[in-house]
């Protein structure tokens, strides 16, 4: 098969908001640096953060008229001279944040579809050490949700055990991450949502999931809308004890209660997201 010469891609517009996306043509670069690798990408995922950008929601900075996403899941066609963990034909997955890959990197953020283009395209160059080996067993599209919920791994640095007070996570993607994880160490956690609904549809689906080997029955779940103090209902799942960590999407909305939710002198708050908006600390001063 001849190597293409131009791609689809899909790009922010400007001018008032919101904004959309438009359909584009792009080149592709003739030659690769060495450390460099051209993906065909097989599927993309969108974030809350995709959305945000378009209705004037997202606090960074990103670039005008940039290519959206930063989750994918491609397929190697063609590699640097200097590249040696993949070959043609490798089924990949990218990282997101350009400037970090590893525990160790303290670098300012870099991340894909917002200061740097996105993966919202036919192709696209990573260099090699943003990239990685898609696990076997998953499709392109469960691969492609991957990438932006794996930076939920930072909040188990200390957790060790099981005895540990259990985590307090949602129902949103890197939430769900977060719980798996904890099925998989063998931690309790607690789940809340505004739906008793959607509580059981995701308890429904793990039960039903080859792939947790823990049961229903080790996680807690709250009702936020019903149980408004839902603090108050974590300490009192954990015996009085609160959890380890709480997974905050939502902003800084909800800290004052994500606090008051923690075990003393041991918790951490971990703000991932800004799903509440950026106003206000909860009621913190």
């Amino acid at each position: 098969m001849a190597r293409p010469t131009t791609y689809q891609a899909y790009r922010r517009t400007t001018g008032p908001l919101p904004l959309t996306i438009e359909k584009v043509t792009e080149n592709i670069p003739s030659s690769l640096d060495a450390d460099e690798v051209l993906i065909r990408i097989h599927a993309v995922s969108l974030n809350f953060r995709d959305v945000a950008m378009l209705d004037g929601r997202y606090p960074l900075p990103f670039m005008e008229r940039g290519i959206p996403a930063s989750d994918c899941a491609a397929e190697v066609v063609e590699i640097g001279s200097g590249v040696t963990d993949f070959k043609v034909g490798d089924r990949v997955i990218n990282t997101i944040d350009l400037n970090n890959t590893t525990d160790e990197d303290e670098e300012t953020p870099l991340a894909l579809g917002g200061e740097v283009e996105g993966v919202l395209s036919q192709f696209a160059v990573f260099k090699e050490k943003h990239l990685l080996h898609m696990p076997a067993h998953l499709s392109w599209e469960e691969v492609s949700s991957l990438s932006l919920s794996y930076y939920v791994h930072i909040i188990y640095r200390d957790v060790h055990t099981p005895a540990s007070p259990p985590p307090h996570v949602g129902t949103g993607g890197v939430s769900t991450t977060a719980l798996l994880l904890c099925l998989a160490a063998g931690i309790h956690p607690i789940i809340t949502s505004s739906s008793d609904t959607k509580l059981s549809a995701l308890l429904h689906k793990l039960a039903l999931s080859s792939s947790t080997t823990a049961t229903i029955d080790s996680i807690s779940t709250i009702n936020y809308r019903t149980h408004p103090a839902w603090e108050a209902e974590a300490k009192r799942l954990t015996g009085g004890r609160g959890v380890d960590i709480v997974l905050n999407n939502a902003g800084p909305t909800s800290l004052a209660q994500d606090v008051e939710a923690l075990a003393p002198r041991r918790g951490v708050v971990s703000v991932v997201g800004f799903l509440g908006g950026l106003e206000g600390g909860g009621g913190m001063d």
